[in-house]
């Protein structure tokens, strides 16, 4: 197995595309990039944290590579807005990839350049080293699944995960 760890805007969103995926074995929201032991959802939220809402995806490189996973960040969320997504503004929102190591800073510079020939305008992805990853309160883990008729869910997390069925219909659970 192997894991990532990205952010993209709310991680409710990213969280709920990377399920219907076939070859994620684990997804889970929380914290990170941040200079606060233990951080909660009500500091994050605050903005001053230096924390990003983001997701630890966990999966199997032989069913699903690592391109693709890299290629749906992409296709789910505007790399270009800096620290926002649509109306989710703040650095909590930003746009960023956190690497463990060299191959990984790599991996991920590589799909921000791919990214780059279907994103018009400069994409604004942090590349930034991993730090510690905090687990977010039980409540936001599948937010979707456990919400679905959620406003929020419907409006932003329902196009999101419909990006990802048309656009890696291959790769869905079946």
């Amino acid at each position: 197995m192997r894991e990532i760890v990205l952010a993209g805007g709310c991680f409710w969103c990213l969280d709920a595309a990377y399920r219907v995926v076939e070859g994620v074995e684990e997804v889970v929201s929380g914290y990170t990039g941040g200079s606060v032991a233990h951080p909660s959802y009500d500091l994050v939220c605050t903005g001053t944290t230096g924390h990003a809402e983001a997701v630890k995806v966990v999966y199997d490189e032989e069913r699903l590579p690592t391109e693709v996973v890299l290629d749906m960040f992409f296709t789910m969320h505007d790399p270009r807005q800096l620290n926002r997504q649509g109306n989710d503004v703040g650095t909590q929102y930003r746009s960023a990839m956190f690497y463990r190591d060299d191959a990984e800073r790599e991996a991920f510079e590589a799909a921000i350049a791919r990214a780059g020939e279907w994103w018009p305008g400069e994409i604004v992805t942090t590349l930034e080293p991993l730090g510690e990853f905090f687990d977010a309160e039980e409540y936001h883990q599948d937010f979707f699944a456990k919400n679905p008729t959620q406003g929020y869910c419907l409006a932003v997390a329902v196009p999101k995960v419909n990006k990802i069925r048309a656009g890696f219909a291959e790769y869905l659970r079946g």
